[in-house]
């Protein structure tokens, strides 16, 4: 599939245009291994190093949907691997700050290169399964590998509104605060890498 292919598969999927042209922008062959780049446009999750993967296209297309993206925002990624997601994250909303924490140096490494030219993200590497209270609040919270439960621990970290889209076991959890209670949707049937914690 190239990426025209992958692109008209989204559309058909009812994203927004906001979100097609993060994808048509943002080169996924670029974050992939050499030997993998021949299949940057299939519609599917791809091996990285570590056990670490890059989610399938349309799965990162939904969690983004969820996430409900706005200008300037403060948005974190748990699990933020070779970068993809943060560069996508950089198109759909130019002005926020964006942060990754991504437990595997190699990945965290190659992904700061491959970011060099977003001033707005930056990648740290560090375990991120206590979130990053140093510079909570955020607006949104994407947790890319996959837990065993909610993490209700990261609740404070959010703003009065915020979300955090995240998967737990196999399904995509979209979590909203608002103001002093918290609104919880499951979307099942995916697979995910499992959270290290």
């Amino acid at each position: 599939m190239g990426r025209d292919n992958l692109l008209i598969s989204l559309k058909s999927k009812g994203f927004s245009k906001k979100i097609i042209k993060a994808f048509a922008n943002v080169p996924r062959e670029m974050f992939l291994p050499p030997i993998l780049r021949p299949l940057a446009y299939e519609d599917t999750a791809l091996p990285l190093e570590n056990g670490a993967t890059i989610s399938q296209p349309c799965t990162i297309a939904f969690m983004l949907s969820l996430l409900d993206l706005k200008p300037k925002q403060k948005i974190l990624e748990i699990g933020s691997g070779c970068g993809y997601v943060l560069a996508l994250l950089a198109e759909i909303s130019p002005e926020s700050q964006i942060i990754g924490l991504e437990l595997i140096p190699g990945l965290a490494r190659k992904s700061k290169s491959f970011l060099k030219n977003y001033q707005n993200i930056k990648v740290l590497t560090k375990n991120g399964f206590q979130g990053l209270p140093s510079k909570a609040p955020f607006d949104k919270i994407l947790i890319s590998a996959s837990a065993d439960n909610l993490p209700k621990h990261l609740y404070s970290q959010l703003t009065s509104k915020g979300i955090i889209v995240t998967p737990v076991k196999n399904s995509i959890f979209q979590i909203k605060k608002q103001n002093n209670s918290v609104k919880v949707k499951e979307f099942p049937g995916f697979v995910f890498v499992p959270l290290k914690y």
